[in-house]
């Protein structure tokens, strides 16, 4: 998943030129209840009257989308039903719409679904409406192509970095680490008492997938093969950090949220996490922390993070309606849109003029930025077949980690299961 979906608070920040505009238009957005509208597709209704479906349920996404959205309607010329529905729930209801043609105009999905949907020839080819990409990064417009076109963009991406308390990096002399065998002495220096030396979340769906394919694809591992020599040493090194001590058993059943709160109350020195935990990790005045990227196996090695995050898509409807919500998503991907969504909402911006120069502007998203130019998007590889692939690396994961199964033997029987 992208944000994997407990959110940190934000506070807002000062206003900028537009936000009064963009809250006033704001007011123009029809909300509909969560997960039980009608979730009426693009083909109702008159073409300045958009529909608009996402699953965001936590601030700072749910109250910065309405915003922007409102921003770019304006703009456009339209009004834009919203509908928010529980992440569980979300993906089922968009398959059983594109099946029926009855998609909503506009719809928010977590990247690595684009192409299931997309396969249902339900969505609009954002390559043959004239949607231009230039200036994102390429592994971002990769993330929303299917068959060679087109079909979602994201406004905006996350990714994965590693953070470490400063506080007690300088107690112990140490300097962040760049490489495993770095990280793996300074996990063991850094564990004392109830303190662990790191902490990540490996939990048993594509949110521990998602912490472990940094590991996984910067050792040169491929979700073709899951039981590569390659992929052996990266879990290889996960079950070493929990059989050593140096990370707790727990992260098994730890999500990134939680994981944070480890970090935050001083039970890991270092954590694996992405850039929305930032408002949360300033907030609290007394914690002293840096960001850098994910370490590699050794030299000549480049982090490779996997993108997280959301596309637009725009649903098949008519010619007018199609018209106006593609030139919704246009405004969406604007330099100063994206700038301002991903700066609300801790992502990092898909343009990368835009992308510089918030990390020029905050050093603490310097180590994010740096890594979305070598980030992979998570279907491509395997395109639609990564879910299946993800959830049996997952389960090798735990099996390793949890089960006391050899690196091998769980991988093993992940590429077994992942072919069958």
């Amino acid at each position: 998943m992208s944000r994997l979906l407990r959110t940190s608070r934000l506070l807002r920040p000062a206003a900028r030129p537009g936000t009064l505009a963009a809250l006033a238009a704001a007011g123009a957005l029809t909300l509909a209840a969560c997960g039980t509208g009608s979730g009426s597709g693009g083909s109702a209704g008159a073409p300045d009257t958009l529909t608009e479906i996402d699953y965001y349920d936590a601030a700072p996404q749910n109250t910065q989308l309405p915003q922007i959205l409102g921003e770019c309607a304006a703009r456009t010329g339209v009004k834009i039903k919203h509908q928010q529905v529980p992440r569980a729930q979300f993906m089922p209801k968009l398959l059983q719409q594109a099946s029926a043609r009855t998609l909503p105009d506009l719809a928010l999905i977590d990247n690595p679904d684009l192409q299931q949907l997309a396969a249902t020839g339900g969505l609009v080819s954002l390559s043959k409406a004239g949607l231009s990409t230039d200036g994102l990064y390429p592994s971002i417009v990769q993330a929303g192509q299917y068959q060679g076109q087109t079909y979602g963009i994201a406004p905006g991406v996350n990714g994965l970095a590693l953070y470490y308390n400063t506080d007690l990096f300088t107690q112990a002399g140490l300097k962040p680490p760049t490489t495993w065998d770095e990280l793996t002495a300074d996990a063991r220096k850094l564990t004392h008492g109830s303190r662990h030396g790191v902490a990540f979340s490996a939990v048993g769906t594509e949110e521990g997938t998602f912490q472990f394919e940094p590991f996984f694809w910067t050792a040169g591992a491929s979700l073709k093969a899951l039981d590569s020599p390659q992929a052996v040493q990266a879990l290889t090194l996960w079950k070493d950090l929990v059989g050593s001590g140096s990370a707790s058993k727990s992260v098994v059943t730890w999500t990134q949220a939680d994981v944070n709160d480890q970090f935050m109350a001083g039970n890991a020195a270092m954590m694996v996490n992405g850039p929305w935990q930032l408002p949360t990790l300033n907030a609290d005045k007394k914690l002293h922390f840096g960001v850098v990227p994910i370490p590699i196996p050794g030299p000549g090695a480049k982090p490779v993070t996997p993108l997280g995050g959301e596309v637009w898509t725009v649903g098949h409807s008519n010619a007018a309606r199609e018209a106006k919500a593609v030139t919704v998503v246009k405004c969406l991907l604007g330099h100063d849109e994206s700038a301002t969504w991903s700066k609300d909402a801790g992502y990092i911006p898909s343009n990368q003029r835009a992308a510089a120069q918030l990390a020029a502007s905050d050093r603490q998203l310097d180590a994010f930025v740096q890594e979305v130019g070598t980030a992979k998007a998570r279907t491509s590889e395997l395109g639609t077949g990564y879910p299946k692939v993800s959830q049996a690396l997952a389960d090798a994961i735990q099996a390793a980690l949890a089960g006391g199964t050899s690196p091998e033997k769980a991988l093993s029987q992940a590429q077994s299961a992942a072919r069958n």
